[in-house]
């Protein structure tokens, strides 16, 4: 499943990501086993980002209540997706996680990548919230192991946690070696996280864009991209019409999302999930009423035409 969405959600990315910065973009080419630490602002989105963007497959760590029905465990391990249960999620699953940790060291001795959000849940917010001791745990396992494994400190920033067409800064930290972890070789294992922690929040601390929420002023001055006014002129009514065609299929999915998941973190994440499963559909029902009113050729351009009207709206709308 992995592999079969992977293409797809790279195409939609053009659409849902707006502007996408890297700070260092030749990572996305490392080698050897990693683990991407990373804050984590904006639920299941931020996995799915990280996901497209990287050469090689990524496992993640997701939360392990949504693995509870066979059905949703099996398809989301289909996507290298991995449990992770918290005590609020039960204490008597708290065992499952040394299974996940087999599975990551696995991982590892296979030269792989896994991605842990080193905060332990999602906030919408431009801060950097304290760092659960995973992360370590699962570092200093995989050293004991004898195993070569980089952290790669992560910064996700996003200029909005409800507005579609995103701008993205993505900033990537010092990698963490176990020779510049900064041991001494005398301390104990709880010594270690607590030094590990401190390195790693030293650095997430520099990557991670830290915003008090009513500070429009600042928000813009940091992701708001200028559009250069050819751009403006040519996209104009494209935009004009990526909004009025794809209307009928937006405003009604965002208020039925926003019913149910308006309030809480995941709203963000559950309306973009939503949209790449009907986009399709509504491609094809447009190709199929374009084909009989305007011949059969017109149904296949439907399928370039309106993704890039799309585009060009969300290449001219408000940023912020």
């Amino acid at each position: 499943m992995y592999r079969l969405l992977k293409f797809p959600a790279k195409l939609a990315l053009l659409i849902w990501c707006r502007h996408l910065r890297i700070n260092d973009k030749a990572i996305l080419n490392a080698s050897g086993p990693i683990l991407l630490a990373a804050n984590h602002p904006d639920s299941f989105l931020d996995a799915i980002l990280l996901c497209t963007i990287f050469k090689r497959p990524v496992h993640s760590l997701a939360r392990g209540d949504v693995f509870t029905r066979k059905t949703s465990n099996a398809l989301l391990r289909s996507m290298n997706m991995l449990p992770v249960y918290r005590l609020r999620e039960g204490a008597e699953n708290l065992e499952e996680n040394y299974k996940t940790f087999a599975d990551c060291i696995e991982v590892f001795k296979q030269n792989g990548i896994v991605l842990i959000f080193s905060e332990g849940a999602c906030v919408n917010e431009w801060n950097l919230r304290p760092l659960m001791k995973g992360t370590a745990r699962l570092v200093l396992q995989a050293w004991e192991q004898k195993i070569p494994l980089t952290v790669l400190p992560l910064g996700i920033n996003y200029n909005s946690f409800r507005r579609f067409g995103k701008n993205i800064i993505l900033n990537f930290g010092v990698p963490i070696t176990e020779k510049n972890a900064g041991f001494s070789g005398k301390e104990n294992y709880g010594e270690q996280i607590r030094l590990f922690n401190a390195a790693l929040r030293s650095d997430l601390e520099k990557r991670v864009i830290q915003i008090k929420p009513p500070d429009k002023k600042m928000i813009r001055s940091v992701f708001e991209v200028a559009v250069p006014a050819l751009k403006k002129i040519l996209l104009f009514i494209p935009a004009v019409f990526g909004f009025l065609l794809h209307a009928p299929l937006y405003i009604p999915v965002q208020k039925i999302v926003y019913k149910k998941f308006g309030k809480i973190d995941h709203y963000d994440s559950v309306m973009t999930g939503a949209l790449f499963l009907l986009y399709p559909f509504y491609l094809i029902l447009f190709a199929v009423i374009t084909g009989i009113f305007f011949g059969a050729w017109w149904w296949v351009a439907v399928f370039f035409i309106m993704p890039f009207m799309a585009w060009s709206y969300v290449g001219l709308k408000r940023q912020v």
